[in-house]
């Protein structure tokens, strides 16, 4: 049996097979085409540069019309629209073709011996490299500007668009004679071009992160606005290329447009490798701005061929010195002012994404991908909910004695089951970076789980299709759905694949971060999850949502846990999370054949405070009563008394959330010293206490006879593990060393990576 590494590999290189294969036939099509186009063109008296701009500025459109098409009408149907317009086109095609041929005019004027002249075969080498090089520097622009601007499926279409629309406006400028003596001018301010991208990039990230837009469509349009005057220097140069070398070989004699075709084709084939090489290869082992520079020396390289001529020759050997300042991607703190003060702890860069992990001045390490959303931290509060989302699926099942992990991140997730003894455990992550961070760099806090974890190196859902073992728990990992390719782990398809690996009795938990959604979209996943389990629930544990789901076996109230099981809040704090049924909504699902989260989301990021309140509020709505909730469980009657106080602790967390959105101070206190009344174990009802307690001893609000330290050991006495609380008793025992000792041990238990006072 092959490594998982290595069947990742097999299989990436399996699909590039099978879309090699299925798309080549069509992409055949597609370049004759053009060179068929180049030759009724001349007919017509239009030039290469006019032909190659146009066709590059329908390209834009074509870029950016799938953001319309595929939520629209999902890819069965856009690839129809798009079967409907390109049979248009053949027609109009065909009829142009007719009127041309009638008119005798397809070839005229062509001599025998020009047509027949050979073209170098370094030409096209050299102009294949160009091709290699433009790519190699497309794949760099798409990591660099994804990681700042947030990489979700709109940004992705605006770069494709920008790189294309300025190919076809160089090409388009090529027909001015001022330029057509100035060729060898194209290579410098292409390769200046990119240098130039790589100097601003930290800068337009800092903009970026300080920008206040007001809705999503206003972002793109001063984003665009800023890659535009970026990426235009090297794509006009790149377009103003092909036109103005057919022309310059021109005096070799030979048809320009089949010279034309011929450079197009060498140009198409070198971007297919610069693809590869430059996405597959050069950027895990070197790093995207390394290849960006590389891509510059390649294009300056490639020149040479038709501009290597005087003290310029081998100027291009000179370019990796002259940017030797941004060759290593800078830290995260210069990239988005979210990160100031942050120092890079580690970097991993594959050809799927960046990895970071940094590290906060308080000591704290956060696990960053592609450097805008974060994936975890290690900071209490944050240990505490990671480790409940085993949590509740474990305390929920009678007799685990397998668990999958969609997901390993940093780890503490899965550190979440380490109370249960003899359970097997297996992670399935495809980020080598998170990997490696959840074995090194986050053990202090995760318990060193990897150790008594299979780990498995593979996209979530290659691996549920061909795995063949069954899981008494399966649970969905916190995903990142507005960004480019996530969606699909929230979807039909996933969930279905989730349902034929659970074990009889299994349990399937998908956690939802809702500050990452609306209504409308949130109605979609509950519409999704329905679909495959009818009888999902809800849990609700912070601002986190579970979708719950035991198909084929009743719920039960959850035995005596493990040491450590529950977390310290007791079994009847996790029963109270139970919200209710998934309701049945009136909403198209979330599918990979048509995708919907990954186009609406990236607006919710923009609806502010607001919204989030809209959201909790219509939630409530689908909050059962306690009868209800008590006969989802199977409660006895004996645990129902205290059942129904955590759970008006459960609901008095809720409104003082929303409280706190709306700037309501006062209310929030009250609801937060209810819920604490009604359930002291509950986590999120003690820390709410003790935060305010925390607020007004540093404010000096103490009541009368009542000291600063004696406060201190008050709010302790409600949460032990208050790292704020903590840390002041240090600095209020300075006069004594063994007592100050004693605090810092206790900081050390509940916060392995902190800063010691």
């Amino acid at each position: 049996h092959l490594p998982a590494t290595d069947r990742l590999l097999w299989w990436r290189l399996m699909e590039g097979g099978a879309s090699f294969l299925l798309l080549m036939v069509p992409a055949t099509a597609m370049g004759a085409g053009f060179a068929l186009v180049l030759r009724a063109g001349r007919a017509v008296g239009s030039p290469v540069a006019l032909l190659y701009g146009v066709n590059a500025l329908g390209g834009t459109i074509g870029a950016l019309l799938p953001l319309w098409l595929l939520p629209a009408f999902g890819w069965s149907g856009a690839l129809g629209v798009v079967v409907a317009l390109g049979l248009l086109i053949a027609s109009v095609a065909w009829w142009s073709a007719g009127r041309l041929a009638g008119d005798g005019a397809a070839d005229g004027g062509v001599d025998a011996s020009r047509a027949r002249s050979p073209l170098s075969w370094i030409d096209l080498v050299a102009y294949a490299g160009v091709g290699a090089a433009a790519l190699m520097v497309e794949v760099g622009w798409v990591r660099l500007y994804g990681m700042v601007l947030l990489r979700t499926e709109y940004l992705l279409a605006l770069v494709l668009a920008l790189i294309v629309a300025g190919i076809g406006l160089g090409s388009l400028l090529a027909r001015a004679r001022w330029l057509a003596c100035r060729f060898s001018w194209l290579p410098w301010i292409a390769a200046g071009g990119i240098l130039l991208s790589l100097m601003v990039w930290p800068s337009i990230g800092r903009w970026a992160g300080r920008a206040d837009f007001s809705s999503l469509g206003a972002a793109l349009a001063a984003q665009g606005g800023v890659l535009a005057l970026v990426l235009l220097p090297t794509t006009l140069a790149l377009g103003a290329w092909l036109p103005l070398l057919a022309g310059r070989l021109r005096q070799q004699g030979g048809d320009t447009p089949r010279r034309a075709a011929l450079l197009y084709g060498a140009n198409s084939i070198g971007a297919a490798l610069g693809a590869v090489v430059g996405g597959l290869l050069l950027v895990p082992s070197i790093g995207t701005p390394a290849t960006l520079i590389v891509a510059a020396t390649l294009l300056l390289l490639c020149a040479m061929r038709w501009c290597g001529h005087g003290p310029l020759r081998f100027a291009f050997l000179l370019l990796p010195l002259v940017a030797a300042p941004w060759w290593r991607m800078p830290p995260a703190a210069e990239l988005t002012p979210a990160l100031a003060g942050t120092v890079d702890r580690a970097r991993f860069e594959d050809a799927v994404n960046v990895t970071h992990v940094v590290q906060r001045p308080d000591g704290q390490r956060l696990l960053l991908a592609d450097l805008q959303r974060m994936d975890a931290a290690s900071d209490p509060t944050s240990v505490a909910v990671q480790k409940n989302q085993a949590r509740l699926p474990l305390l929920f099942h009678p007799h685990p004695r397998r668990v999958l992990f969609l997901g390993l991140g940093t780890g503490i997730t899965a550190a979440g089951s380490l109370p249960w003894p003899g359970l097997e455990r297996t992670a399935v992550e495809l980020s080598p970076g998170a990997i490696r961070a959840a074995g090194g760099w986050f053990r202090p806090v995760n318990g060193g789980v990897v150790d008594r974890l299979r780990i498995v190196h593979d996209d979530v859902r290659r691996f549920l299709r061909r795995d063949r073992r069954r899981y008494d728990v399966i649970v969905g990992d916190l995903f990142h759905p507005d960004m480019a390719g996530r969606g699909a782990l929230l979807s039909l398809e996933q969930f279905r694949r989730v349902r034929r690996r659970l074990a009889p009795g299994g349990i399937f938990v998908q956690w939802i971060a809702l500050n990452q959604f609306d209504v409308a979209n949130l109605r979609v996943m509950f519409a999704t999850f329905r679909r495959v389990f009818p009888h999902g629930l809800l849990f609700v544990d912070g601002y986190r949502l579970a979708l719950f789901a035991r198909p084929d076996a009743p719920l039960a109230p959850p035995a005596a846990p493990p040491a450590g099981g529950d977390g310290g809040e007791g079994v009847a704090s996790w029963m109270a999370r139970l919200w209710g049924p998934v309701p049945r909504l009136d909403a198209r699902p979330q599918s990979e054949w048509w995708p919907v989260i990954e186009y609406a989301l990236p607006r919710a990021r923009y609806r502010g405070v607001d919204a989030l309140v809209g959201l909790w509020r219509w939630l409530l709505r689908f909050r059962v009563a306690d009868r209800q909730a008590a006969a989802l469980l199977h409660l006895p009657p004996a645990r129902m008394e205290r059942f129904r106080r955590a759970r008006r602790a459960a609901l008095a967390n809720v409104r003082g959330w929303i409280a706190d959105l709306q700037g309501d101070a006062r209310a929030a206190d009250r609801y937060a010293r209810d819920a604490w009344r009604w359930n002291p174990h509950n986590r999120w009802a003690s820390f709410a206490v003790a935060d305010r307690l925390m607020a007004a001893i540093e404010a000096g609000r103490l009541p009368p006879g009542v000291g600063r330290k004696e406060a201190l050991r008050q709010l302790l006495a409600i949460r032990p593990d208050h790292l704020a609380a903590l840390e002041a008793m240090v600095s209020a025992s300075a006069d004594d060393p063994r007592a100050a000792a004693r605090w810092r041990a206790r900081i050390r238990q509940v916060a392995p990576l902190a800063r010691l006072p």
